[in-house]
């Protein structure tokens, strides 16, 4: 099994040709493969971790950790914990298995950053079963975001 390269940075610790790349990659996905028109880049990815996965030189994978108390939930209410989302693995690296290890990754990497916190994601309905796998377990009903069925999780602290 072919394995990623990671590397973590916050949005100004990355160069310009190396943001345009992730933000094509999410566009692409996002916006372009699930036909669902929305701001992708937002204020948030300045108050964010980002992880990239590259596989020979090229991106591969993609997730963002938002600091905890900056993703708002409702008006008024935030998330405590750090919140992983903009989860992605460009198409032509599909079925490698990079979406475990990219997960894998950003659940360490909010060990670390975030010790005794919980991790927050907001999940597409049809992505349960792989979030379940990772420790994660539904919070609620399912609402709609964007279009898209969901269902907010939380895994617990280590």
């Amino acid at each position: 099994m072919s394995t990623l390269s990671f590397r973590w940075a916050r949005l100004h610790e990355l160069t310009a040709p190396e943001w345009h790349v992730v933000l094509a990659a999410r566009e692409a996905v996002f916006i372009v493969e699930q036909n669902c028109p929305y701001q992708d880049a937002d204020a948030l990815d300045a108050q964010s971790w980002h992880l990239t996965g590259t596989c020979d030189g090229q991106l591969a994978a993609y997730l963002r950790v938002v600091d905890p108390g900056c993703k708002s939930v409702h008006a008024g209410m935030f998330y405590a914990e750090p919140s992983i989302g903009r989860v992605l693995t460009v198409s032509a690296f599909r079925g490698k298995g990079f979406g475990q290890q990219l997960m894998r990754e950003g659940i360490d990497g909010c060990t670390r950053l975030f010790s005794g916190q919980g991790i927050r994601i907001s999940a597409q309905s049809y992505l349960l079963d792989f979030y379940r796998s990772l420790g994660f377990v539904e919070v609620g009903d399912e609402y709609d975001e964007d279009g898209i069925p969901h269902f907010e999780m939380l895994r617990a602290p280590d």
